[in-house]
């Protein structure tokens, strides 16, 4: 009877050992992104002026809160405006931080620091447009707001513009589980002899939509509030960088 209920016991747990180990979650999470855009429009301006992009990154992330992040996408500002002599044809960004939400409630917030590297050597008279940014967020339900603050006295190969910041308020509004609406406004100020010029508003709209697989398409139209002292500082081979603009885009998550 002792030999029969031990023998049981066995066989049960053997059954129960590889659900249980199943069920057990890893601390650690590694996501990662690529999508091909009709051009690439950061904070309002046409980095690849009207080019298709091809984007994408890798993100590890810990049950802590703790992540880590890479992400590229290749450019033309750069090349256009013969700010770099050679490279220049490709932003690759660095990231880390913590996130977590606040309490039991529906608030998160994510603060970290951000490094935009652009390979290359830029051209005589320029600087190099490698940039380090803070930033701290704040998000409920379907809205954020971010503020990154720039500790480089080269903002984006600006002069004497450290403290230069950005405010990003963003809308993204699920109508069905599948389809979602996307608002967003931001302000970017720079700092130093340069700010009246640089400095601008932007603002987008637009929606995706979830497809099988992991994949998403969506779309958004684009532009800036620059008056014309800004618009010519924005200006590369006579065309205008911060204009309004549509960009489509196809993009899968794995």
């Amino acid at each position: 009877m002792i030999k029969r209920t031990l023998l049981a016991s066995l066989v049960a747990s053997g059954f129960a050992t590889p659900a249980a180990l199943a069920a057990e979650q890893s601390p650690h999470t590694i996501t990662g992104n690529v999508g091909f855009f009709s051009q690439y429009v950061f904070r309002g301006l046409r980095q690849t002026d009207g080019d298709p992009a091809l984007q994408g990154g890798l993100d590890y992330g810990h049950s802590s809160g703790l992540y880590l992040g890479t992400w590229a996408s290749n450019i033309n500002w750069l090349t256009d405006s013969n700010a770099y002599k050679n490279g220049g044809s490709l932003e690759w960004d660095f990231y880390g931080g913590y996130k977590s939400t606040i309490g039991q409630t529906d608030f998160g917030f994510d603060v970290g620091a951000l490094y935009y590297w652009y390979p290359g050597d830029p051209a005589s008279g320029f600087k190099k447009a490698n940039t380090t940014e803070l930033y701290g967020a704040l998000s409920w339900k379907w809205l954020s707001a971010k503020y990154s603050h720039s500790i480089d006295d080269k903002t984006f190969g600006v002069d004497d513009s450290r403290g230069t910041w950005y405010l990003d308020l963003t809308a993204t509004v699920p109508v069905t589980d599948k389809f979602s609406l996307v608002g967003h406004w931001g302000k970017q100020k720079f700092k130093g002899d340069a700010g009246s010029d640089a400095s601008y508003e932007d603002w987008k709209i637009g929606a995706s939509y979830s497809l099988p697989k992991a994949f998403t398409i969506g779309a958004f139209y684009t532009g800036t509030s620059m008056n014309k002292d800004q618009e010519d500082f924005y200006t590369i081979n006579d065309r205008r960088i911060g204009k309004d603009t549509f960009v489509v885009y196809l993009q899968k998550t794995f």
